[in-house]
Order: C-alpha cells, then structure tokens, then sequence
C-alpha cells in the first residue's frame, strides 16, 4: 500500500484547511506521559533527554543541546510540566510558551559534561530543588524515573534518599503511538526527503564526491524547513560492502552503485529514509542486489497489520551468515526496523538479534522504518533500501515516496 493516504500538508498555517494542530498535539503528547506514567511504579519523570525534554514540554532551544546535557524536566503525578533551561531560554519561554506555567520555566546549570566540576555545587542544588518540589508533590518517597544522567547528579539525588529508577521505558511506551498530527508531522518530513532525493538523482554523476553531495542535500532540507539534519549517510563503490554507515570525499565514478540515508527532522519528526542509485549504468550483479533487498523489504512490508509481533518480521529476513557476516551483532542495524518519531530509534526495534527472544506486537498508530541491504556478487557493490510506515487498521501505508521500486540509474548513458 502506498502513502498517498498519508496527509502531507504545506508547512504554514491556513484558514482553509484542517493541519497540524499544535494545541492538540501538545495535549495528547502530555496525555500520553500522564498515562504511562500513572500506569508505572513511578511518581515522577525527571528528563534529561532532549527528545523527552520536548515530547513532556513542547519546548526546544536548538540542536546544539542534544549533547550537552544541560537541560531537564520534571513532570510529577499530579503536577504540571516543568523545565529547566539554559540562561535566558527560560525567560524566553515564560513569553512564548503560554501552555507552561510561567513559574515553571526555571534557568538551569549543572555542569556541561563536567566541564564545571561537581564541586561547583550545581548538581548538589539542584537535587535539593528536585527532592523539595518531589516533597510539595507528595512524591517524595517513591521513586523516580530518569532517562539519561550525568553521574554526579545520579549521586547527588541519591545522597538525599531519592529511589532512581529507568524513565526511559515509561517515555518510549508514552511516545510508541503517534496521533495523527504526528503521522502528518512525519509524512511532512518524509516529503522533505522525497524532494532531497530528487536533487540526489540530478546531480549523481561522475566527478562530484558524496561530501558535495551531503553538502547540497543540507542545503536543501533547511531551505525546505530542516530543523535538524541529523546525519546523511552517502556511500560509494567499493565502500558499499560492508556499509561504513558514514560519508567520505569519494570521488562518484562511471557505473559506481551508492546509496543514502537521509536523517533530519521537522518540527522534531524525524526521517530514516535510503535509496540506492546506479550512476550511469547497472551492472547485473548490482541489479541482482537491489532485486533481493526489495524482495526482502517487501515480505516484511506485507506481513504489517495490527497484532502481527516483530518476530514474525524477523524470521522472514535472512540469517547474517546467508549474506556474509558471521552472527547477528556485526550484521545488526542491516536487516532492520525501527520506531520513528522525535528519534531515531523508537519502539519497535525489528531484527534478529533481538525480537526472536523479545516481540513487540504492533498497534495502530506506530510509526516505523524498515531497511534492508544485500552485498553484490562483484564484492563491493550493495543495495540498501529502506520504507518508512503508519500501521493502520487497514494494514500498511508508506510515507517513503521516491521510486524504489526498480533500481534507480541516475542520469543514464
């Protein structure tokens, strides 16, 4: 089934036509955690995780943080959302963002990866100020679930009896089933790509190096409304087997197989989306490839409707050993799938290495990618193809619409 029933809406707001709600976005976002959260042993989430950060508050100050640690939010049982941010950003959101209380928008200072020493006091103050406002909340003695930390602050909150427990196993569950105005923000940001790809399959020609490729591709993605180009994966010839998951200043030849992974985000929706492109010309070996990688993506594809568990997808994909590698963990991340929303990897994670010993059975709503890659019999070429997914009562819908039916030759002599 194809994703033409995915809505995938202009960017701006209009007058005449029913798009992204953000009110409503907000509120179901919020509603998801409140639940997870009162169906967990949690009475608190402390975030530390910018995705989480955003999915709890609706508030981003730019990618710059997604390392630094440096931002936290606090939602109790029976509280409102609250975030501390870095200097004046809380300032600013006390304007701009109506939906927090405005006392709930607090500036924050721990230690930036430790580049302002634990003796400093900051990780000690702040616990205090948690454990109090956990007190105020009547949450105080039970425990509290964080996603990621710096160690001196997990020590600092224990010091004052605080019980940490994973968060990040509550988060995902709240963030596993997209609404529809997610669904929109992630068919949005797939047409971004469509678009990137189209670019790709101009200017793919001999002479120009995967850096320039990934170069104009950025350009592109925030020209088109990007608020993260995460990554783009751009591989070539001989660097196609095994995949270097990465790009190089190689140099695009005559008759080179090269595929793309493509990750970026709107609105905080992300995109994991390859293609695979012949330049020039295909060879019978890289036909044969890409041949098998569709059949493999397309058995998985038809096996998604509600119910169906991960294991099933699985078992349909070749074992490592059928394709070169020697056991499940180097061939990991090849024959894979895996949730799509403000990150990367969501739930569900579909391989081999583990959904045989661990399913996950899939819901209406979820949102994910499938990807897979065959090795050329030539030895270096390879195919990698990849389809992102709503899994709708009605079984699946595409939102990955550059043509992948066929291998692709770009400009073709």
């Amino acid at each position: 089934m194809t994703g033409a029933l995915v809505p995938s809406p202009g960017r701006m707001a209009v007058d005449f036509e029913e798009r992204v709600n953000f009110d409503r976005l907000r509120d179901y976002r919020i509603g998801r955690v409140r639940a997870a959260l009162a169906e967990s042993e949690l009475g608190a989430l402390l975030c530390f995780d910018v995705n989480n950060i955003r999915y709890t508050t609706s508030t981003q100050i730019g990618e710059w943080v997604r390392d630094k640690v440096a931002r936290y939010s606090l939602l109790t049982r029976s509280g409102e959302p609250m975030i501390w941010d870095f200097g004046s950003a809380a300032k600013h959101h006390r304007i701009y963002a109506p939906w927090l209380q405005p006392e709930n928008s607090r500036p924050g200072m721990l230690g930036l990866r430790g580049s302002v020493a634990p003796e400093a006091g900051f990780f000690d103050s702040a616990a205090r100020e948690i454990k109090s406002l956990l007190d105020d909340a009547g949450v105080g003695d039970q425990p509290v679930g964080i996603d990621i930390v710096e160690l001196p602050m997990l020590f600092a909150l224990q010091r004052l009896g605080v019980d940490v427990r994973d968060g990040q196993q509550v988060m995902l569950n709240a963030r596993a089933i997209k609404s529809s105005d997610e669904i929109m923000l992630l068919s949005t940001s797939a047409a971004m790509v469509d678009g990137a790809y189209q670019l790709i399959s101009e200017i793919l020609k001999p002479g120009i190096r995967e850096n320039e490729i990934v170069g104009q591709v950025n350009e592109f993605l925030y020209g088109a409304g990007s608020d993260d180009v995460e990554a783009i994966n751009a591989v070539s010839g001989e660097r196609c087997s095994p995949h270097p998951h990465n790009f190089s200043d190689r140099m695009i030849r005559p008759g080179d197989q090269a595929f793309f992974d493509i990750i970026q985000s709107y609105n905080g929706y992300r995109t994991c989306y390859y293609r695979t492109f012949s330049v020039g010309k295909a060879t019978t070996s890289q036909r044969d490839a890409y041949k098998r990688a569709r059949e493999w993506i397309d058995v998985g594809i038809e096996m998604i409707k509600p119910g169906i568990t991960t294991d099933q997808i699985a078992l349909s994909w070749p074992k490592a050993t059928d394709f070169g590698f020697p056991n499940e963990m180097e061939a990991f991340g090849l024959q894979f799938g895996h949730g799509l929303g403000m990150a990367l990897h969501e739930r569900p994670i579909i391989s081999r290495l583990n959904s045989i010993e661990n399913p996950v059975r899939l819901e209406v709503g979820m949102v994910f990618a499938l990807e897979t890659y065959c090795p050329a019999t030539d030895g270096y070429s390879a195919a990698r193809i990849e389809e992102e997914i709503v899994v709708t009562e009605d079984g699946p819908r595409v939102i990955t619409l550059f043509p992948a039916d066929e291998l692709f030759v770009a400009n073709e002599y």
